[in-house]
């Protein structure tokens, strides 16, 4: 097998990969499974459930760990930058056109629909998770609870803790045998230590530089490890530090950029160049598009890392059931997170009749299943155009 050649199908993997990680494992499925026969259906399906129970974006980590598993390191690495590149370039690039269109007197009414369509989708992403996740009475409880505190109390420290605290939770709640098992593991350290030195050296920058680009790379890098699943768990984040806190985006700028990357295809957690790109739009196009590429790197870096650490003892650490049972926790808590969101965000933006019935309409299309996102994204668009 050729490196390039499956480089290749990476790429074309990425441009076909709509709709989150659920959607994501299908598409790589029939391109490197079906089609291609790099892994099989079993060891795909191991790969996926290795990388739901890691923090970070599972489909990114899942491909990534095929590239591992095929070629080693350095393969691994270039999977990731064939399958996210594409759309961290376009995410950058719209962040540095989105302020000139505005300086430009470019009217943007046509986009006026995308926030309540965004809208929509962070409703439907609550659904479809809670509806995967939410099985029995402890995560029902915990979801509900974590809504509860997220939409009262949005501090920054709250999220890590909420989401660690339903792992513990889980773990004790369901109360398994043999959950802690001995096993023993080959461990290569250095790509852990890596994981830990960047994110406490990062901190560090913060504290001593007041550089724009250092706080990205911190606030992204931070975001990647602190996160389990798709795209649109990181949205409570991005929110509450962008929007809320440091004001580098308006809620409307945030949901426009958020609507539009639900058709593009890719993985969703590159939304972080458009959000860092537009952070810097008052630094000048240079620093525009260093900050959508810090960006977008940064939130995937702690991911790979991570595979780096763990696949060469997978086999081994699979074995451990606390693992799998504390992720039952902390999805939970990420759909009550989700949930806390669309609220907040229909309170705050759906403030008119038509509004309304654009989120209506478009959780419609999205319940109905046979119209594509990026085909939702059109309709939404020529509304706009049209009223």
């Amino acid at each position: 097998m050729k490196p390039i050649q499956f480089l290749k199908d990476v790429f074309i993997c990425s441009l076909g990969a709509f709709g989150g990680p659920e959607a994501h494992f299908s598409v790589f499925y029939t391109q490197l499974v079906n089609k291609k026969k790099y892994l099989s259906e079993e060891e795909l399906i191991e790969l996926n459930a290795l990388c739901s129970i890691l923090p970070g974006p599972t489909s990114t980590q899942t491909i990534a760990a095929i590239g591992y598993k095929i070629g080693g390191k350095l393969l691994a690495f270039l999977t990731l930058i064939v399958w996210a590149l594409p759309i961290i370039t376009f995410m950058t690039l719209l962040a540095i056109l989105f302020p000139l269109l505005v300086e430009n007197n470019v009217s943007l009414d046509f986009l006026k629909f995308v926030a309540p369509l965004a809208i929509a989708f962070v409703l439907f992403a609550a659904y479809k998770i809670s509806k995967k996740v939410i099985k029995d009475q402890v995560t029902f409880l915990l979801a509900l609870s974590t809504a509860v505190i997220t939409f009262f109390f949005k501090v920054s420290w709250i999220y890590p803790v909420l989401l660690l605290a339903g792992g513990a939770l889980a773990i004790f709640a369901y109360k398994e045998e043999n959950m802690f098992q001995k096993v023993k593991l080959n461990v290569s350290w250095r790509y852990l230590i890596l994981f830990v030195l960047f994110a406490i050296g990062s901190a560090f920058l913060v504290l001593f530089t007041q550089s724009i680009l250092v706080n990205l790379f911190y606030q992204f890098y931070r975001f990647g490890y602190l996160v389990f699943g798709g795209g649109q768990v990181v949205v409570p984040l991005m929110i509450e530090q962008f929007v809320d806190i440091n004001h580098y985006l308006t809620a409307d700028e945030f949901l426009i950029g958020y609507g539009l990357i639900q058709g593009m295809p890719g993985p969703m957690f590159a939304f972080s160049s458009f959000v860092g790109g537009l952070a810097a739009r008052n630094l000048g196009v240079i620093t525009q598009a260093f900050a959508g590429i810090i960006s977008g790197l940064a939130i995937f870096l702690p991911g790979i890392l991570l595979i780096y650490f763990i696949y060469p003892i997978w086999h081994d650490l699979r074995q451990v059931k606390a693992i799998k049972i504390a992720l039952k926790g902390i999805n939970a808590v990420a759909s009550g997170l989700l949930l806390s969101t669309a609220i907040a965000l229909i309170l705050q933006h759906v403030n008119s009749l038509t509004n309304l019935l654009v989120v209506l309409f478009s959780l419609g299309l999205l319940f109905y299943k046979k119209v594509p996102a990026p085909v939702i994204i059109l309709i939404t668009i020529l509304l706009g155009f049209i009223l």
